[in-house]
């Protein structure tokens, strides 16, 4: 009874093999199974039949997946592209209400699972941008370590072989943003939100250049400071707990602003109204002769942020664009864009190998954040994988020079 109320809700025969708490199921044999565990899950799709209510339901383990979860939401995303936007007719609502009441399944909606983020405040205020970087980067420096390769890079790798493993991926993703910005001994880089610090000490230890690391989060501040420390470098590398805007062309120690300004998915987090000032701040950072690395996140269709489930649990605040509006937000700031690079399925791959991680370390992470918040990275990275793999997200490499009509900086080659 309960499947036939769900198939109501995804407008025709469910994708994926479903079984319920009431003994029934239906759906295609072979096929990843959902399993609705409590009427509590039915309360959630009823109130939110959309991406948000899936997802409190899946963290609060009140649906499950047997098999891969990534190919059950692979056959739910299309099947919905096949009926068009996630929206149930009324008499579906209806039929999915009558048969909660029916199986003793009414009662009030569930309250969301504690890992969602509850922001307040003005958007984008310092304060609450803060408080939007903790909620996702502070969750624990011991979790990024086990996710991630040993240089703790949290962005998207570059994959040149079948063979390569996550971090030769990584660090050929830190050589090529270095070659691109053309770095060499001396020279003075801004790395703007340097998470771990994966650039900034690549950018020191291999190119010899000045490094400037700002981000907001305490967390990724304190840990970047003691591998600085452990590795003698406190004479190449300055990391800051801060703000961009709070930055000045004077910060970069010497005359006439950095050489070089790396952004590598820091500009998701910057706002739909502020990225042009954003880019207009980064103009200013550059030296005449200055590189601009932008290494960023792209999103098309209904959701130009980053969609209900990553706003809400991931990345409060987040907001992506197609690749050719940041580009516009660029020139229109005064710099020439002279090279982008999409990279959209590295992060397919890359994704995967963090996923993979999760997986082989579930009892690990589990013990150490808890099963829900476990819950959220799992739905987090078999979404975001199967985001890239389909177009419906992208990233781009993206390389500028301050625009004076001279080609001043401009590099003579593309580096790949």
């Amino acid at each position: 009874m309960i499947v036939a109320a769900v198939e109501g809700l995804f407008g025709g025969a469910s994708p994926v093999r479903v079984r319920a708490w009431d003994g029934s199921q239906a759906g295609p044999d072979g096929a990843a199974a959902l399993v609705l565990h409590d009427p509590a899950a039915l309360r959630r799709l009823v109130a939110r039949p959309d991406e948000l209510g899936f997802a409190r339901a899946y963290i609060a383990g009140e649906i499950d997946a047997e098999g891969d979860l990534t190919d059950a939401l692979r056959r739910v995303f299309a099947a919905l592209a096949d009926h068009g936007p996630f929206r149930p007719s009324p008499l579906a609502v209806a039929r999915a209400v009558h048969t909660a009441v029916v199986l003793g399944a009414v009662g009030p909606v569930p309250q969301p699972p504690q890992a969602e983020a509850r922001m307040s405040g003005r958007l984008h205020s310092r304060r609450r941008d803060s408080a939007a970087i903790a909620h996702h980067y502070d969750a624990g420096n011991d979790l990024y370590r086990m996710l991630l390769d040993p240089s703790m890079a949290y962005s998207c790798a570059y994959w040149s072989e079948d063979g390569d493993d996550l971090a030769r991926a990584q660090e050929a993703k830190l050589d090529l943003v270095c070659r691109k910005l053309a770095l060499r001994p001396g020279a003075r880089l801004l790395d703007l939100g340097c998470g771990w610090g994966s650039l900034a000490l690549h950018a020191a230890e291999h190119h010899g250049a000045h490094v400037t690391a700002l981000t907001l989060s305490a967390e990724q501040a304190g840990f970047v400071r003691s591998r600085v420390a452990e590795r003698g470098l406190g004479e190449l590398v300055e990391v800051r707990l801060g703000h961009y805007r709070d930055l000045r062309a004077d910060d970069a120690g010497a005359p006439g602003g950095f050489d070089a300004v790396a952004v590598i998915e820091m500009g998701e987090h910057v706002g739909r109204r502020e990225y042009g000032p954003f880019a207009e701040r980064l103009r200013t950072l550059l030296a005449p002769e200055g590189r601009l690395l932008v290494q960023q996140m792209s999103r098309r269709g209904r959701h130009p942020g980053g969609g209900p489930f990553i706003e809400t649990y991931i990345a409060p605040d987040m907001h992506m664009r197609p690749v050719g509006r940041t580009v516009g937000h660029l020139e229109n700031a005064g710099l020439e864009v002279c090279d982008v690079h999409a990279m959209r399925e590295h992060y397919v791959r890359t994704a995967r190998a963090w996923s993979a991680e999760l997986e082989r370390r579930w009892n690990e992470i589990s013990a150490l954040m808890g099963v829900e918040t476990a819950r959220v990275w799992r739905l987090y990275l078999a979404g975001g994988s199967l985001a890239f793999e389909e177009g419906r997200m992208g990233v781009d490499q993206i390389l500028a020079v301050p625009a004076t009509g001279a080609g001043v900086g401009f590099p003579a080659e593309r580096v790949r």
